[in-house]
């Protein structure tokens, strides 16, 4: 690096500034300055063997440590192989900063090779995308930060055209301030009356979401216990209370099973507090799942709700923490549900049962008691994904992270490995289906390049087992689901860690217990039989 500041230099320090402390990609020679400018920065630059996984690692890590995450991608094809993770970032409010490579200006207007709109790619999936140029590289830096993090989080490109990126610049101007959201909720007529009939209400009902998570929020148990209120949270915000709380009734989103007994217990409330309830995460069941007209419904949220998935008599655009605390102070712990919880919750833990037989929920109930109760888990979408949720209890936020909006295949994998890389000290297991684990399958090398303990665990059914229920059950013949064997724990050791095919319980104990002892990643294979979801999602 030469001693003057170049453009890069702006941008890769005010990721540092922001907290970032490590980035993901595959460079190409358009990027080579700005992975330079990283290093300088003191952020490490992970290589990894797709874009669209590194995205997810950079997920992963922000998990643990907050911080935006960062992908690096070159010009043309390693851009566009960052598309998929920057919708899954927009859809799972991930603050991500997504920095590609291009073709200058000038060289553009005649020259083909690899030229595309990249701005116009990153337009339709990104918050904002953004051109890097070097007398404004300070103010284009922090707009990207600001814009990623602020509100509802998502991702923000930024082109950095090479000779942009080597240009002579000066850092000056102090990082510039942010806006907030407002930390107590105007005392309007309609926040008033919201908050008496809250006070009045016998069966209040809490609905916690992403925002709620993203925020930080760390009251939600103290406030359902001051009001004697259920609290039901979506996949992305399991664990704002406690699994093991008699008032948590898990998280919700997906599951018709689960469904057949939350949604009746909705719609007995007669208030509900929706904690930074996002419903991008919801299936159809959950449309207009509350009836402002004869319900008292508060819908808390960091945006304005536009999207009208369902109504609420009264929202409020804010802090949902100061908000909760406004809304419930004096409130009396109310009385009507007599029972009504204890029940629920007896029907879901009989419905999402382990059973006598070996199968998913054995896989998921026996990796839940073997490994500690601080365990971080990653879900890959797929029928496991959904009874996993349902099964596999968090004690904290962002212990069991997925891809729920966008629901896309191949995320599990990196997405614990970014954990992995942020928290060695925590046990990591990633779950994933064997159709969306072969589509990662070369981050294992990834894996074994950065020394993580990682356990991955597959569910092996040779089949795309959601898609071929659904086949079945709309009568089509079986067509385009089916796949050969692959042998998954020869697999594992191939490419630098320990691999174990499994079939039994006590099998599954043991492969377990000898990750949790090994020194490197561990690929469990857990061979069950296709149709082993029928009736259990």
């Amino acid at each position: 690096m030469t001693s003057s500041l170049r453009t890069a230099d702006i941008l890769a320090r005010r990721l540092a500034a922001a907290g970032c402390r490590t980035a993901f990609g595959m460079p190409g020679g358009e990027v080579l300055t700005f992975v330079d400018a990283l290093g300088a920065a003191g952020l490490r630059f992970v290589l990894v063997r797709h874009e669209n996984a590194g995205g997810f690692m950079a997920e992963g890590v922000h998990h643990r440590d907050d911080a935006p995450g960062v992908l690096v991608a070159t010009v043309g094809p390693g851009a566009l192989n960052a598309v998929n993770v920057a919708e899954n970032a927009r859809e799972d409010r991930v603050p991500l900063i997504v920095v590609t490579g291009a073709v200058d200006t000038d060289t553009a207007a005649r020259y083909t090779h690899q030229v595309l709109d990249q701005r116009a790619v990153f337009g339709a999936v990104c918050k904002a995308s953004l051109t890097m140029v070097p007398g404004a590289a300070e103010a284009i830096a922090d707009k990207a930060i600001a814009i990623a993090t602020d509100g509802r989080p998502g991702p923000v490109h930024i082109d950095l055209p090479i000779s942009v990126a080597d240009a002579p610049a000066v850092e000056a101007a102090a990082q510039r301030r942010r806006p907030t959201l407002p930390l107590v909720p105007a005392q309007t007529p309609a926040f008033e009356a919201a908050r008496a009939a809250l006070a009045g209400a016998r069966r209040p009902l809490i609905v916690a979401g992403v925002d709620a998570v993203n925020e930080g929020l760390t009251g939600l148990t103290a406030t359902a216990e001051a009001l004697g209120a259920p609290v039901i949270t979506s996949y992305k915000a399991k664990g704002l209370i406690a699994e093991d709380h008699p008032l948590a009734l898990g998280g919700a989103g997906l599951s018709p099973l689960a469904d057949t007994h939350l949604l009746p217990l909705v719609r007995e409330a007669d208030a509900v507090i929706l904690a930074g309830y996002d419903p991008v995460e919801m299936r159809i069941g959950w449309q207009d799942a509350f009836d402002p007209d004869a319900q008292t419904v508060i819908d808390i949220s960091a945006v304005p709700n536009t999207h009208y998935m369902h109504q609420g008599s009264v929202n409020v655009h804010g802090a949902i923490g100061p908000t909760l605390a406004a809304l419930t102070e004096g409130t009396g712990q109310a009385t009507g549900w007599s029972g009504r919880i204890e029940e629920v919750r007896a029907a879901l833990g009989a419905a999402f049962a382990t059973g006598p037989d070996w199968g998913p929920a054995a896989v998921i109930d026996t990796c839940r008691r073997v490994l500690p109760r601080d365990a971080l888990a990653s879900a890959d979408s797929g029928a496991h994904r959904i009874l996993l949720s349902q099964m596999w209890r968090c004690f904290e936020t962002r212990a069991l992270v997925q891809s729920s909006g966008l629901c896309t295949m191949g995320c599990a994998v990196p997405l614990a490995m970014g954990m992995s890389l942020a928290s060695p000290d925590r046990t990591v297991v990633s779950f994933s289906g064997d159709a969306g684990f072969l589509m990662v399958a070369g981050e294992l090398a990834t894996a074994a390049d950065l020394g993580l303990r990682t356990i991955f665990v597959v569910f092996v059914d040779r089949s795309l087992a959601l898609i071929e229920l659904k086949q079945r059950q709309r009568q089509m013949n079986n067509a385009g689901v089916d796949f050969g064997r692959t042998d998954f724990a020869a697999l594992g050791r191939a490419m630098g860690g320990q691999g174990a095919s499994v079939a039994s319980v006590a099998d599954l104990e043991a492969a377990l217990e000898a990750a949790l002892a090994a020194d490197t990643f561990t690929v469990i294979a857990a061979e069950i039989d296709r149709r082993a979801y029928d009736g259990r999602i």
